[in-house]
């Protein structure tokens, strides 16, 4: 090591594809590192184009396994450089972000997590809708589904809870939606529950798409849709519902808080 200062790792939500949708604090550590990796399959180059160093050391880590993603991070912080790992959306979500963690916590590299907008927000922006609807549903529940990587739990467990008030955002799962839509209705969710599709929220190629649970795999198909997708299925896709019956409390002229300890006659 001849003594040289440890440089720095730092994990970045690249947000969901938008290049304007990233943290200031993420576009100032883009600007300044000395090497980035970034998941070529789905953070848009256009981050990089915009805000890295034309001489910054670029890795693609689509390709790579993640030995070798570890050892090219450790790598260049011990030579003393600013490494910016990119990741798709926010990292804490379906980030892939523990293992790497730990290779650097073993190598005595250290590293800062920088925040990032998950796909769920960004789909929910786009449509655009509110995930956390007043009186009809305030609970949100992020899974994915996939036919090759092990899960805990399934979708057909977590049916219920959207048949109780509570949304549920899928990642992972657009390729497998008639598997989707089978695990959901064996788990009690009824043909004519809405359902909502985005593609490449905030790309400039995005789609939404809107049904139920009853032909929305048939719509997805249509759209020729396979990858890159959320599904929004519960309360906050009840789009006309939500229009008829919501309301919020909190602004309400009725309602009385303590910033607001008196009612507003309207």
């Amino acid at each position: 090591m001849d003594g040289k200062e440890k440089g720095k790792v730092y994990f970045i939500g690249s947000g969901p594809g938008d290049p304007d949708l990233i943290t200031v604090k993420a576009m100032k550590v883009i600007q300044r590192a000395d090497v980035i990796l970034y998941a070529g399959s789905l953070v848009n180059p256009l981050i990089l184009e915009r805000y890295a160093r034309k001489d910054a050391e670029v890795h693609d880590t689509s390709p790579m396994t993640l030995s070798q993603i570890v050892e090219t991070m450790v790598k260049s912080a011990e030579e003393g450089k600013t490494v910016a790992r990119m990741k798709s959306g926010d990292s804490g979500i379906y980030g892939a972000l523990m293992e790497e963690m730990w290779g650097l916590e073993v190598a005595g590299i250290p590293f800062e997590v920088i925040p990032g907008i998950t796909a769920a927000i960004a789909a929910a922006s786009v449509i655009p809708i509110e995930l956390t609807v007043p009186k009809l549903g305030q609970t949100v529940i992020i899974s994915r589904a996939s036919l090759r990587v092990p899960m805990k739990g399934s979708l057909k467990n977590l049916a219920r809870h959207v048949t109780d008030g509570a949304t549920l955002v899928i990642y992972t799962g657009i390729h497998v939606i008639e598997r989707v839509v089978q695990d959901l209705k064996e788990g009690g969710v009824p043909d004519d529950m809405p359902v909502i599709v985005v593609h490449r929220a905030t790309w400039p190629n995005q789609k939404v798409i809107k049904g139920t649970l009853r032909d929305i795999a048939s719509k997805v198909h249509e759209a020729k849709i396979y990858r890159d997708s959320v599904i929004i299925v519960g309360p906050a896709a009840k789009e006309e519902e939500v229009r008829q019956y919501v309301r919020s409390s909190v602004y309400d002229p009725s309602f009385n808080h303590s910033y607001r300890p008196w009612k507003v006659e309207e």
